[in-house]
């Protein structure tokens, strides 16, 4: 009876686990419907974008379009970006032939020396555009934009350079050399121009910049300060800061995504274990603080003054999202609950656009920054570059298998 008992639990417990295993697995996000539905937006955002031939970033404060400027803008690439990824996920040709069009429109900015995001925006456009194309027109300008970007390098501080101060808010901080979480999302331009030319010092940089940024910007408990600012003759810490931030010790959303995003992105081109183990230590912060809503879309910062009265960042669920899709690639524990998580609440009616409204973007409730007063609860381009990105890798990883 004993023995017979014993078995009959054992086969029960064990049905259970695999039943409960299966759960865990089925499908929850159906990428391609949710795809082609953002299609059927970014139609008529193509639209409005071709009427005037501008890049479009998100709405200003009486709600109507906001264009990216003639001069450079960091979130221009990422538009062009979108329509690379639905070209990839539909092979509709318009989609490739508009991206080709408004990566146009900035491509002189190749040259500049002058700011630390070509890696934004000439890996997310002409980057894209080269991986899926193979035209070797592309792989020129990623290679000029690359050698534009390291000019920015000071190997005493072992980073690129930020911003410049020599006038503006920048000044006033009485900044020398700052270095932001943000400059991680520019070091794949240069682990891929060195991949496509064989040519080592752009990925040099970009790893002698990881390092560096991993011994700096990193908290005990794995969170990331904003700003680090250095001496460039020396290469010692001034200080510690934020800019978008809260506070200079509080947790700014997107910059942990950034983070995250930036050394799974490190260790995909090294394979350098202590990349690999940094992003699995910021996933473990970001995924359980406690004071995230339970829809897995943070506030804009986690230790903003006014919670639960704040806005949220889904530009940083996106970010952090699609890191984790591709992070749960290279180790043996699974995102896959969590990723399903902000999958499942982006495409909600909480913080999906319907069909024609929010002039066209796919998703609402992004946070630029509160403290400069720009961009509160809006949409943002590059809120829907990182979800399209998330889909389309959800889909081609096969994680609804």
């Amino acid at each position: 009876m004993y023995l017979k008992f014993t078995k009959t639990f054992f086969l029960l417990v064990a049905f259970t686990c695999v039943f409960s295993c299966k759960e865990k697995k089925v499908e929850v996000v159906k990428p391609k419907t949710v795809i082609e539905k953002a299609e059927e937006q970014y139609a008529l955002l193509l639209q409005d974008a071709e009427a005037s031939n501008k890049i479009p970033r998100t709405l200003n404060k009486d709600g109507e379009m906001h264009w990216t400027h003639q001069r450079f803008d960091w979130t221009e690439g990422f538009y062009p970006g979108s329509m690379w990824y639905l070209f990839e996920e539909t092979k509709d040709e318009k989609w490739r032939k508009a991206a080709e069009k408004f990566q146009t429109l900035f491509e002189d900015h190749k040259n500049l020396t002058t700011n630390h995001d070509l890696g934004f925006v000439f890996n997310c456009s002409y980057g894209n555009g080269y991986r899926l194309t193979k035209n070797e027109a592309f792989k020129a300008v990623m290679i000029n934009a690359a050698e534009s970007l390291i000019t920015r390098f000071n190997p005493k501080v072992g980073c690129i350079k930020s911003w410049d101060v020599a006038s503006g808010w920048q000044k006033e901080r009485g900044w020398k050399y700052p270095v932001i979480i943000d400059n991680m999302m520019n070091l794949e331009l240069l682990f891929e121009v060195s991949k496509l030319t064989e040519n080592s010092k752009y990925k040099d940089v970009a790893i002698t910049h990881a390092n560096t940024t991993l011994k700096n910007h990193f908290r005990e408990n794995n969170s990331s300060v904003h700003v680090v600012d250095y001496d460039p003759e020396t290469g010692e810490v001034r200080g510690k800061h934020t800019a978008q931030g809260f506070a200079d010790g509080s947790s700014w959303a997107r910059g942990q995504a950034w983070g995250l995003y930036g050394y799974t992105v490190c260790y995909r081109y090294t394979k350098d274990e202590k990349y690999l183990q940094k992003a699995k230590k910021i996933a473990k912060y970001i995924l359980e603080y406690k004071g995230t809503p339970a829809d897995g879309i943070p506030y804009w910062d986690y230790n903003a003054p006014n919670i639960p009265n704040e806005p949220r960042d889904v530009s940083a669920a996106a970010i952090t999202a699609s890191a984790l899709i591709e992070l749960n690639r290279y180790t043996e524990t699974s995102y896959l609950l969590a990723i399903n998580k902000i999958l499942e609440s982006l495409k909600t009616p909480e913080y999906t656009a319907k069909l024609g409204e929010n002039k066209h973007f796919i998703l609402k409730h992004s946070v630029g920054s509160i403290p400069h007063g720009n961009e509160i609860d809006v949409p943002l381009n590059y809120a829907d570059y990182y979800y399209l990105e998330a889909l389309g890798r959800y889909k081609s990883y096969n994680l609804n298998q």
